[in-house]
């Protein structure tokens, strides 16, 4: 295995609500490793350098490299807690993987070209992203960071499914393989349409108008009321 790492973790004692808080407070994030055979491991990371690896993209899809004490664990991110309020997060979940066990990851999509796809350009429509990433299941070699969606040929009232992604090799959806019913649209171009405006909706609207146009009662400086000129 590589001698590069993505994150250095510590190994936790303690465990428990209470122990969690003053973990936290201290500026760490709480943890756990599981799988692979063996049991699970509470750890803890520092809470500034996790929140600077969250900024990439690829490292909720990617396997990522722990160290723990003088060892080094590939592992990829299966859960992930934030506080509801605070950019602060609140426990992480990791799971060890084999080289040859296959993994089951969720991975983002990538939509190409949806600048120039035709049903935009030429239909006018515009694009409805209906999912965002996918499950792939695959040895871990095999894993992609992301999978690319090219949309440019996608004409209006059109939509692409997950049997149109052009898949890398070794990868594979475990969603098609449940059936044709499971081939679920992942993107689409539609023209937005304005909602009727309905004939009562345009009288009421008629009627605020002509109530605005009724002149204002004022009130002179004795506190009368008198009519505006």
């Amino acid at each position: 295995m590589s001698d590069d790492f993505d994150l250095i973790a510590e190994i936790r004692e303690d465990s428990g609500k209470g122990a969690s808080r003053r973990l936290r407070h201290a500026g760490k994030v709480p943890a756990i490793i599981y799988g692979a055979g063996r049991p699970p491991r509470a750890l803890t990371f520092d809470h500034n350098k996790v929140l600077l690896e969250l900024e990439n993209e690829s490292f909720y899809s990617s396997i990522r490299n722990i160290k723990v004490c003088d060892k080094i664990q590939a592992a990829i991110l299966k859960d992930l807690q934030r506080h509801p309020a605070r950019n602060q997060i609140i426990h992480m979940d990791f799971q060890r993987i084999l080289a040859d066990q296959e993994i089951k990851m969720n991975v983002p999509l990538h939509f190409m070209n949806e600048e120039i796809a035709v049903g935009v350009k030429q239909g006018g429509g515009v694009i409805s992203r209906i999912m965002s990433d996918v499950e792939v299941v695959c040895l871990p070699k095999h894993l992609p960071e992301y999978l690319e969606v090219d949309v440019a040929e996608l004409e209006l009232d059109e939509m692409l499914h997950l049997s149109d992604i052009k898949l890398p090799e070794g990868v594979e959806i475990p969603e098609l393989a449940q059936g044709p019913g499971h081939d679920h649209a992942i993107v689409s171009i539609h023209v937005i349409k304005a909602a009727p405006i309905e004939d009562d909706e345009v009288e009421a609207a008629e009627g605020e108008v002509e109530a605005g146009d009724v002149p204002a009662t004022e009130v002179d400086s004795d506190g009368d009321e008198s009519d505006s000129d």
